[in-house]
């Protein structure tokens, strides 16, 4: 028998009711994360090599899935794609959709249902692609039907917005909100590629290239001081959207996004720590108490301002860092302050501290938080205590916003 076969078989006469086998294999992942800029123009070939370097499908069939907020920005986006395909005689469009972007699209589970429905209808197969244009809602929902459609349909993401660029868009995540919990229900699974185009953010509402940045501030604070010194530098430049700056901003986030999931050892959180979701505790929580009022990078500013406050009453970062954070946040143009960070139940205590319990729930195990020793270095904890959280949300409505 082959060395390479791991499980030995024993004899058929053997008596095996009381056997335990062991079964152990991987699977590596890999996917190219691209950037460019007008990427269904004619003349840009990077979805076109994408494709035909790694499949070998005589149709390679493409259906494409179109955030609606992309549609009213870009009235002539569908004729561009559908033309794009039809001048590569090796790719066949099976259709285009739209889809309602922002947030309410993962508060829907019909969505998910009319998706798979209609990726049947095309004839999609695993060797057939999706291409989603859109922010990281709409990603999450296109990515959550390719992946339950055919057991996995290669997905392969166009994120337009810098949250979607910078961080979600790259990650391994696919998911819907339910049980009035984030993200409760979803999958594990990488895109096939990932194509970032700067064209898209040229389009974007101010309000969502801002609240892309947050994340920014996020990676920069739990794993590169050099990146955190540089936001601060050009805080004046990313607060008015210049392009150089904020094209950058969103490369080098993506990249350090990247390089966590592939080297931080549990790219599928099968463990209890999640350090690229410092601040996300509360952040997770006020969007759900804000009835989805708050963006979610507008939510992460503020759990990143509370988190930071509370590193410092903890006595595990100098104090003054969270002043030097929360000016930053305040300068980039966030508002690090909701009425729904107050938000009481009948025997007076906030709703937001819910949030944490929610939050060790969503992975299981133990509850582990991310916090901070110094500007780039996070720190894991077990516990936090509601007085202090209490204090930190004070700080917050006073001397964070003066």
């Amino acid at each position: 028998m082959s060395s390479e076969i791991a499980l030995s078989l024993p004899s058929l006469e053997a008596n095996n009711n009381d056997r335990l086998f062991s079964q152990r294999f991987s699977v590596a992942y890999e996917f190219s994360v691209a950037f460019t800029r007008d990427v269904f123009s004619r003349e840009n070939k990077t979805l076109f090599e994408l494709i035909t370097e790694h499949g070998k499908s005589a149709r390679n069939l493409i259906a494409v899935v179109i955030d609606e907020s992309v549609v009213r920005e870009m009235p002539d986006i569908k004729r561009r794609i559908a033309a794009y395909v039809e001048a590569w005689p090796e790719l066949t469009l099976a259709g285009i959709d739209a889809l309602v972007g922002g947030e309410a699209s993962k508060n829907d589970p019909e969505l998910v249902l009319g998706l798979q429905r209609r990726f049947v209808e095309y004839g999609l197969d695993r060797h057939s692609y999706v291409v989603c244009v859109g922010g990281g809602a709409v990603l999450d929902v296109v990515g959550y039907a390719a992946a339950t459609t055919h057991r996995g349909i290669r997905h392969i993401r166009v994120p337009t917005t810098v949250l979607a660029q910078n961080d979600s868009g790259v990650g391994v995540k696919n998911g819907i909100n339910a049980f009035g919990m984030k993200n409760m229900l979803g999958t594990f699974v990488p895109p096939f590629a990932v194509i970032n185009d700067s064209a898209f953010i040229d389009v974007l509402p101010g309000r969502d290239k801002r609240a892309g940045m947050a994340e920014a501030v996020k990676v920069a604070l739990i794993r590169d001081k050099e990146f955190f010194e540089w936001l601060e530098e050009k805080a004046e430049a990313l607060a008015i959207f210049a392009s150089e700056p904020l094209d950058k901003l969103i490369r080098h986030c993506a990249l350090l996004h990247m390089r966590q999931i592939a080297h931080g050892g549990d790219p599928f959180e099968r463990g209890s720590v999640r350090p690229l979701d410092f601040g996300h505790w509360a952040a997770h929580k006020l969007e759900v108490l804000s009835d989805y009022e708050l963006r979610h990078g507008e939510a992460v500013a503020i759990g990143i301002a509370l988190d930071t406050r509370y590193s410092v009453l903890a006595g595990l970062l100098p104090a003054g860092e969270d002043l030097r954070v929360a000016r930053l946040l305040r300068r980039l143009g966030f508002e690090l302050w909701h009425e729904a960070c107050d938000r009481r139940d009948e025997r007076g205590c906030r709703l937001l501290l819910n949030g944490l319990e929610e939050f060790r729930e969503h992975l299981g195990g133990e509850l582990t938080i991310t916090l901070l020793s110094e500007v780039g270095v996070g720190i894991e904890v077990h516990a936090m205590d509601a007085g202090m959280i209490g204090e930190a949300l004070d700080w917050l409505r006073t001397e964070a916003n003066a």
